[in-house]
């Protein structure tokens, strides 16, 4: 359950990683404009069913004839010379006509043939989408996971931090009492501070990663934001082997992508085929014309003379300079290029399959001998705490213990992150990752 409230400055959010990852769903600048996109190629699809239905167009044209057209006619009409035109002037000043036209498509294999491709343009679009949206939730995840464990990585460091400060103090006591060297106190300064730099820099990284979620969420990165997922829940097993099972190809959307392609390739390949096919088509028009001296145009007791006519037409190419052909020929070749293209994702995939598995093996198993090694510093450092406070250890040894402890808290965040990245990897590998 996500907590919302408004405060005077910013909002605060607490969030699990699948709230995330909703929250950038609705909000990442991608997967909005891939939402956008798809519905811009919906209206695309509504854009050429209308060509299928009548077309309707109204004119009207109105002309003032500055200057009459002449026109040349045998002059023996008139009585003239055999052989000769007399120049005559014909019309009147102002003309105008007013009409509409209508026409329906009847049949066009191009047309029909488009309305299926748009359709699985569509479904491309879509698919683009869900591909957004399951990138957007693979970026969101490791960066929520970067955000966790720099805050575990914190507060080893806090406890390491007040264990050496109380190691300090005590050896400071002893040092007083004349019991131990300045130069073992000096010792744990050292360390100390080295720590406390270690702990800032730290501390910088992890309000960068929290930034940078909150940027690739699609939020204001001044908002307060409390992550609520803990490391000790996530699961890093692997609940299946690619090299030995079978994998369902229409989880992925890479290849219901290229899928898609080939349809739309085939559908291609069809509508050159139905080129040789005639295209028909109806269509009507109704016009009046009104011829006038004066610009009484509108003048209802004039009479306007109308001109109706109605057809139907139908076209059928011939011969083309062989454009048809080879139009065809390109589109065989585009079908074969798709079905090399979905052979290529299924293998792409196959691999992609086997590595992810095999990383994530390998990065549980590095992980498991990293808890260990920690367990195994975490004893010798206290050991060797003992050792030196029953005056039977060095200053140095117990240092170096502290040194050997950090190093493998230091390789085990780092493994702890790649069995994180690993694991969503995997999760995307197998179509799981939504």
């Amino acid at each position: 359950m996500n907590s919302f409230a408004q405060t005077k400055d910013s909002a605060s959010f607490s969030f699990s990683l699948q709230q995330s990852i909703k929250y950038a769903l609705e909000n990442q600048k991608d997967v909005k404009n891939a939402i956008i996109d798809e519905q811009i190629a919906q209206q695309k699809v509504n854009e050429i069913m209308g060509m299928g239905l009548p077309q309707i167009s109204s004119s009207f044209d109105l002309r003032n004839f500055v200057e009459l057209p002449t026109s040349l006619i045998p002059a023996d009409f008139f009585g003239g010379p055999p052989g000769t035109f007399a120049a005559v002037k014909f019309g009147t000043k102002y003309n105008a006509t007013a009409g509409i036209d209508a026409s329906q498509l009847i049949f066009s294999g191009d047309y029909f043939l488009g309305v299926k491709a748009s359709k699985t343009f569509v479904e491309i679009s879509k698919k683009s989408t869900e591909r957004t949206k399951i990138e957007a939730a693979s970026t969101i995840s490791k960066a929520y996971y970067t955000v966790l464990v720099n805050q575990e990585r914190m507060q080893l460091m806090d406890a390491t931090i007040v264990r050496i400060k109380k190691t300090m103090e005590d050896t400071k006591a002893l040092l007083d009492n004349g019991f131990v060297e300045k130069l073992d106190y000096d010792r744990l300064i050292v360390t100390y501070n080295n720590l406390m730099t270690e702990r800032e820099k730290v501390d910088r990284l992890l309000q960068l990663g929290v930034y940078l979620l909150k940027y690739q969420m699609g939020m204001d990165i001044y908002a307060n934001l409390i992550l609520t997922d803990k490391l000790t829940d996530i699961k890093l097993e692997v609940l299946s082997d690619a090299a030995t099972q079978k994998f369902d190809y229409e989880k992925r959307v890479e290849y219901s992508l290229f899928d898609s392609q080939y349809k739309l390739a085939k559908l291609d390949l069809k509508r050159q085929r139905f080129s040789y096919l005639p295209t028909a088509f109806a269509y009507g028009s109704v016009s009046g014309a009104a011829q006038r001296n004066e610009f009484d145009i509108f003048d209802t007791d004039k009479q306007w003379y109308p001109t109706g006519v109605i057809g139907a037409k139908v076209t059928l190419p011939i011969f083309t300079g062989f454009q048809r052909h080879y139009k065809n020929q390109q589109a065989k070749l585009s079908v074969l290029k798709a079905e090399n293209n979905v052979d290529f994702i299924k293998k792409s995939i196959d691999l992609e399959l086997a590595s992810a598995t095999s990383i994530l093996k390998n990065a549980a198993m590095s992980l498991e001998n990293q808890k260990k090694n920690i367990a195994i510093a975490e004893e010798v450092v206290r050991v060797s705490k003992l050792k030196y406070e029953q005056g039977v250890g060095s200053n140095l040894e117990m240092i170096t213990a502290e040194t050997s402890l950090k190093e493998a808290q230091t390789n085990y965040f780092n493994a702890l992150f790649d069995a994180l990245v690993a694991k969503i990897d995997f999760d995307k590998a197998n179509g799981n990752l939504k």
